[in-house]
């Protein structure tokens, strides 16, 4: 039986990522707002609030975690172009998803900031260039962060999300 935190196992860390795992990356960020909108979008508040397991997250918590994580993502891309090896700042995710916006708020709100915000994010990684993807940040705890790796484990976080709701609701035969 999957372990029902990890619906798709747990992320392994590439050392760096070919052409073709770096489109493929690509294509899952670009993919995912309109997947998880059809996954999650018409969920009614009683199905939302129900947790994707035991002790886990609520399906609403899972969607504005995304948004919360993704654009966390996003800016530390955007750094780590712009800056020589940025220390970024992470934050409490389990903290973050207890707020009342989290916990409580429509999820459309958040499907929209996906929508935006992936529609953006996949525009940066289209343009770029192979030197660019081998650009790096530095992550207080996981160390050194190579571009192409946090595509990968991103595109990873768009099917762990995602599994996570799929699992649910063909559970709960929704």
């Amino acid at each position: 039986m999957t372990d029902p935190r990890y619906p798709v196992g747990k992320f392994t860390s590439p050392a760096q990522l070919t052409a073709q795992e770096i489109q493929a990356g690509i294509d899952a960020i670009a993919a995912f707002p309109a997947e998880l909108r059809a996954e999650a979008g018409s969920l009614s508040d009683a199905q939302l609030d129900a947790p994707y397991r035991q002790d886990g997250w609520t399906v609403r918590q899972v969607v504005h975690h995304v948004a919360d994580s993704h654009m966390n993502s996003y800016i530390r891309f955007r750094l780590a172009l712009t800056e020589k090896e940025p220390t970024i700042k992470p934050y409490d995710e389990a903290a973050w998803a207890m707020l009342p916006d989290a916990r409580h708020e429509a999820i459309g709100v958040s499907l929209d900031l996906i929508d935006a915000m992936h529609r953006r994010w996949t525009i940066l990684l289209r343009s770029l260039s192979e030197s660019e993807w081998a650009r790096t940040f530095r992550h207080p705890e996981r160390g050194l962060m190579r571009l192409d790796v946090n595509l990968a484990l991103y595109a990873w976080h768009c099917r762990h999300h995602l599994g996570h709701i799929t699992a649910l609701k063909a559970r709960n035969n929704w």
